[in-house]
């Protein structure tokens, strides 16, 4: 009978990102998806409810001052869904990144007591925002009923679309998670980051108020703009095909998520050290 010895090395370099890893633990992933969603509603009033209730209650603040006071518009479209439909994802990324870049800060006694892939932890914080967004979907869904809106043809893409919400908050999550081990200011300004970012995407203001072509250019580097835009096109039948946005935003979240994925292994291990 032969003696295996599994040897544990730090990553050489930029190179190595560990993707075999991460499939041969996907059972810790999974562990750890579920404990985020366990921990995140253990204990409250309305559960799971959140989910719906925090983009419902942002929705009607956000008819009150930018539909009825500012009189923003909707490209045609009633503006709680309009608003709702950007809601949707977003609150998907905001949440996965808010919570995802505390994932490795918060774990130092699993990270100093096991060995798997670090990785994992923010991979399995932003998939149990799925969850939320799950439950959120179904009620924009209700909501398009309510308000008489089909979904068109082009809900074909949602899927892609919803990849690259992904693609975009797993990618800023492991660049933002790993920065928060060993600079603790992270934590207190990912707050602020995420915020900016927000009325940095048309989520309560469509796309079509900028007509300037350099300056929606430089706004379609933005990911996020085409996961919103794409959310209204596909789902509402909004004439503003993101074609530019999507292609700019594709391009911009895979360099986003390499780049993090490479940082992440970069300095994962000084992690068990200084966590």
């Amino acid at each position: 009978m032969t003696n295996r010895q599994i040897v544990i090395e730090a990553t050489d370099g930029w190179s190595h990102l560990g993707l075999q890893e991460l499939w041969d633990y996907r059972e810790v992933i999974y562990y750890l998806t579920w404990r985020d969603i366990k921990i995140r509603y253990k204990q409250t009033i309305f559960g799971a409810s959140w989910a719906i209730l925090q983009p419902l209650a942002t929705m009607v603040i956000f008819t009150v001052i930018f539909s009825k006071v500012a009189k923003l518009p909707s490209d045609g479209i009633p503006y709680p869904i309009f608003s709702f439909a950007a809601l949707v994802p977003w609150t998907f990324f905001a949440g996965s990144v808010s919570r995802g870049s505390l994932s490795m800060a918060g774990a130092g006694p699993l990270l100093k007591q096991i060995y798997f892939p670090r990785m994992a932890l923010p991979i399995g914080s932003m998939l149990g925002n799925l969850f939320d967004f799950t439950l959120a979907f179904t009620v924009l869904l209700l909501m398009m009923v309510y308000y008489g809106i089909a979904p068109t043809a082009n809900i074909i893409f949602l899927p892609f679309l919803l990849l690259l919400a992904i693609v975009t908050a797993l990618g800023t999550t492991l660049v933002l998670s790993a920065m928060n081990v060993q600079f603790r200011d992270v934590r207190h300004a990912v707050g602020f980051l995420v915020q900016a970012w927000m009325f940095a995407t048309p989520v309560v203001y469509p796309l079509s108020l900028i007509e300037d072509p350099l300056l929606k250019f430089a706004y379609a580097l933005n990911p996020m703009v085409g996961v919103i835009e794409g959310f209204r096109w596909a789902l509402l039948g909004v004439d503003t095909a993101p074609g530019l946005p999507i292609l700019l935003s594709t391009v911009v979240a895979l360099v986003v998520l390499l780049f993090g994925a490479a940082y992440f292994k970069r300095v994962e291990r000084t992690f068990a050290d200084v966590v």
